[in-house]
């Protein structure tokens, strides 16, 4: 009954925002469009309280083919209703460019970051001389979905016949269908086993120790898996704050000009492996040049463009 009430009675939050003299309340979309969330914006409307809603992916439909039932028909409650949700709003903020979502405007901005808690990136030290020939570590940082495309390195892993040694280091939760289904194959076809090492989940000073370990990292390169073209993810912002070259396969006008990203195609093609070694081998950035180009990507800015698209 708690669990129910939690959904459908929003009357406190109501009450709080009435009583606090809110202004102002910025929601992130969780696909749980459903009649009271509805009842709850629509009487915030009417008591002059200004609201938007962030979509953090778009389209995001497709995201769910591969979901439990359970999550699916909630997917479905979310398509009846989101677009009546979304009329009780002043706009949707969106990170892709689409100037209209759901029959309701967009405010496009950049995900952000908070530099306070992102250390920068402090690459072990190496030989100078030796740099181009000692092991070339990649990391990347997920709780791993089909749409991060981690399985494109693996396999470009497989294709790679050169002589450096590369590393892939996983650090987040993978679902143990998926690395049933689709990671261990590829492992086992490969001869992988100590070339991938998956961390599971980490954060803090254990996660930066990792991070230290790597000099490139791995951004998503399966959104088309997704339909999803455009998009500003919030892993490109963080290994930029952090200082680290990466790589990622969709469109992100914050970064497909930067020196130190390499693009991917957007298919199902095998990463080449080689590539990133001769990107790297000619790369000269220092991790804070790195992170002084995404300084107007702070939430803080971001947020201000928000609030003067809505309360100016």
């Amino acid at each position: 009954m708690a669990a129910l009430c939690q959904r459908i009675d929003y009357d406190s939050i109501f009450d709080y925002c009435v009583r606090e003299k809110v202004k102002f309340i910025y929601a992130r979309c969780f696909q749980n469009a459903n009649p009271w969330l509805i009842g709850l914006f629509k009487r915030l409307k009417k008591a002059g309280i200004h609201s938007v809603t962030e979509i953090p992916t778009y389209p995001y439909d497709q995201e769910f083919a591969h979901f439990d039932w359970k999550t699916r028909m909630g997917l479905k409650v979310d398509q009846l209703f989101r677009e009546k949700l979304y009329r009780q709003m002043d706009a949707l903020v969106t990170f892709s460019d689409s100037e209209h979502i759901f029959g309701q405007r967009t405010i496009r901005i950049s995900n952000g970051v908070d530099f306070d808690s992102i250390p920068l990136h402090i690459p072990i030290n190496r030989d100078p001389l030796t740099i181009n020939h000692e092991p070339l570590h990649l990391i990347g940082v997920a709780e791993v979905h089909d749409w991060h495309g981690f399985d494109r390195i693996m396999t470009g892993l497989g294709h790679y016949k050169g002589e450096r040694e590369v590393v892939f280091h996983i650090v987040g939760g993978v679902h143990p269908s998926r690395m049933n289904s689709v990671f261990m194959p590829i492992i086992e076809k490969y001869g992988l086993q100590d070339k991938i090492i998956f961390h599971g989940t980490m954060f803090g000073d254990e996660l930066t120790a990792v991070f230290n370990q790597c000099q490139f990292a791995i951004g998503s390169l399966g959104r088309h898996r997704s339909g999803i073209t455009v998009i500003k993810t919030l892993k490109n912002r963080e290994y930029a704050t952090r200082g680290i070259p990466f790589i990622y396969s969709e469109q992100d006008s914050d970064f497909d000009h930067q020196p130190y990203v390499l693009k991917a195609p957007a298919d199902e093609s095998p990463i080449d492996i080689q590539q990133i070694i001769d990107f790297m081998n000619h790369f000269q950035m220092k991790p804070a040049e790195i992170r002084k180009t995404v300084e107007h990507l702070t939430w803080k800015i971001q947020m201000q463009r928000v609030i003067d698209a809505i309360l100016l």
